[in-house]
């Protein structure tokens, strides 16, 4: 039988566990549980090149590339204002800005999460390395 401070103890530990899943990034509390994924070598070559991009910082072909993207349509995991940024995938033949999309959460250079959109946001598929 416990005594009552190893049950105190348990029960903490199990709190404090439960309270790290929860300050987690949103990447480690299953941010690709969206139904959808997709792998970096199925990109498109254009998205590759964007992910590549991401990482280095740039330059961005397009001025709205790196902005806030404020995740109204709710598809993505819930996060803070602010964590999520938008990139421009070049799309062959388009003359404006086109479509295609990726969305990263976190650093402005941190390339998970991300996330592809080839209909201007009405779905998304995570990026799986």
């Amino acid at each position: 039988m416990r005594s009552g401070s190893s049950r105190f103890g348990l029960a903490a530990a199990t709190l404090l566990a439960c309270l790290s899943l929860l300050s987690a990034p949103v990447a480690a509390r299953g941010a690709c549980a969206l139904g959808q994924s997709i792998t970096v070598a199925e990109l498109p070559k254009q998205g590759r090149d964007t992910l590549a991009l991401i990482a280095s910082g740039g330059p961005f072909p397009h001025g709205r590339d790196g902005v806030v993207f404020g995740n109204r349509e709710r598809i993505l995991p819930k996060a803070p204002r602010g964590y999520y940024h938008e990139y421009t995938v070049r799309t062959p033949g388009a003359r404006n800005r086109g479509a295609r999309r990726i969305v990263c959460g976190g650093d402005q250079r941190a390339t998970e999460p991300c996330y592809y959109s080839d209909d201007h946001y009405q779905s998304f598929k995570c990026i799986v390395r």
